[in-house]
């Protein structure tokens, strides 16, 4: 009787965790990891110390994440959400070309984000050595592939983009302008960033023969 009793106290207590609050917890701790891994990188972060950046017990951070190894998984959870939220919209903007801009404006914040250039040479490094990481990192890529695709695709149908652009290849090159600032855009601080955006906006649109309104 005792061991039904806990049983259904265990189950009672699983069923009234709040899965909103449980999110934001995890989202708090892999917030404070991503900062240690930029700088310091996955092998010399310690658990101590992203307990100690979330404020967290390290009870807790295990209650979320088994692992160190799963904390460095969990970062690519952070932008998805945000990622699929904004290709969706972009999807369905009544203008194409501003739900492409809006793709190419986040590629960008994120490329002059301080934290990402260490943060990238930290997942591309684990991705040489683990297979799970190199798998998160491709279906990331497929994910903004395949939005950015659906965007070209739209532009072709209403005449604002070359038809004869195969919709993969063209998609891959405005991902890849676009990434261009995440090797250059940090290494010239003094740079106008705007400038540089905009530039690259422009270099998308000959790209795609964009023949705007």
């Amino acid at each position: 009787m005792g061991s039904a009793v806990i049983h259904e106290t265990a189950r009672g207590a699983m069923r009234t965790v709040d899965p909103e609050k449980h999110r934001r917890r995890r989202e708090q701790i892999l917030g404070a990891a991503v900062g240690l891994f930029a700088t310091k990188g996955l092998a010399k972060t310690t658990t101590a110390e992203i307990c100690r950046a979330a404020g967290v017990s390290s009870g807790n951070l295990f209650h979320y994440f088994p692992s160190k190894q799963e904390i460095f998984y969990g970062i690519f959870e952070l932008e998805q959400d945000e990622w699929d939220a904004l290709l969706a919209s972009a999807a369905v903007d009544p203008d194409p070309w501003a739900g492409l801009m809006r793709v190419v404006d986040r590629i960008a914040a994120e490329a002059f984000d301080p934290m990402m250039p260490g943060l990238i040479v930290e997942v591309l490094a684990q991705a040489h050595r683990d297979p799970r990481v190199a798998d998160l990192v491709a279906e990331s890529d497929r994910r903004l592939f395949r939005g950015v695709a659906a965007l070209v695709e739209r532009l072709q149908k209403e005449g604002s983009a070359d038809p004869g652009l195969p919709v993969e290849t063209a998609a891959r090159w405005v991902v890849i302008i676009t990434d261009g600032f995440h090797t250059r855009g940090y290494a010239e601080p003094d740079r106008d960033r705007d400038a540089e955006v905009a530039v690259a906006k422009e270099i998308i649109a000959r790209t795609l023969r964009h023949t705007g309104r």
